[in-house]
């Protein structure tokens, strides 16, 4: 018990760096503990959580060595988890942009640039429902992806430009079978199809029975899951539109 009291006690000379407990302290583990809450809420069900729990293994040895004063095994880990960072840096690049992505939606400057008034709006859904009803009653295939706050334009890059206004007529067009661009997904942004035949992610991790269905449903859960983007399906086999 003493052990305990006295590990304690020199975990907080450690927080307060020797000062009296203060509000100020109180402020930084609330703010400590609200930036792990949301990590735990972006990485939750992805391929980072069986990472995390062996981060969290080792830096529990490593403060049992540093309080223990193994010095070999301190200096391991240290360069072990300067390795480590960069490491988790490269792997988890989809994860990190996504999350940087999502602190840039909190701001209100997110709203200021969001584009387009109601009527405009409006009009794109007219546009889409009518083109998406074509391309249904046709049994083609499409995969349409609706640019929000978060940028599109890598995913944009990877087809062929359009820069075309968005009308029913022109997105039926480009997913009839016999188009050169009917493969891949549609982007679009605002009242304008930027690019056709884009390539979208196929993460290995998407749940929600994605295994269960085609590469356009599984591009979208993919795409959606990383953006806050719209995306609109309609199925080959089935007509049916999601």
């Amino acid at each position: 018990m003493e052990a305990l009291q006295r590990w304690i006690s020199d975990f907080l000379n450690i927080l307060t760096r020797g000062q009296p407990f203060g509000w100020n302290n109180v402020l930084d583990v609330l703010i400590v503990a609200v930036f792990v809450y949301y990590v735990l809420l972006l990485i939750r069900g992805t391929r980072a959580v069986q990472l995390l729990i062996g981060v969290m293994v080792l830096v529990l040895i490593y403060f049992v060595a540093s309080y223990l004063h193994l010095t070999l095994t301190t200096l391991l880990l240290q360069a072990l988890f300067a390795v480590a960072l960069i490491a988790l840096v490269v792997v988890f690049q989809p994860e990190l942009r996504r999350a940087l992505g999502q602190i840039g939606q909190l701001g209100p400057l997110n709203r200021l640039l969001a584009p387009g008034s109601e009527e405009e709006l409006e009009g794109i859904v007219d546009e889409l429902v009518r083109a998406a009803l074509l391309i249904s009653e046709a049994k083609h295939g499409a995969l349409i992806v609706l640019e929000r706050a978060t940028g599109l334009q890598d995913y944009s890059e990877t087809g062929v430009p359009v820069n075309g206004k968005l009308t029913a007529e022109l997105l039926a067009s480009i997913f009839m079978t016999r188009s050169p661009l009917h493969d891949g997904a549609v982007i679009v942004r605002g009242g304008q199809i930027l690019a056709a035949a884009c390539l979208l992610p196929l993460e290995e991790n998407t749940d929600r029975g994605a295994h269960r269905y085609g590469m356009r449903h599984r591009a979208a859960l993919s795409i959606s899951a990383q953006t806050d983007a719209i995306v609109v399906v309609v199925s080959e086999e089935t007509q049916a539109i999601s």
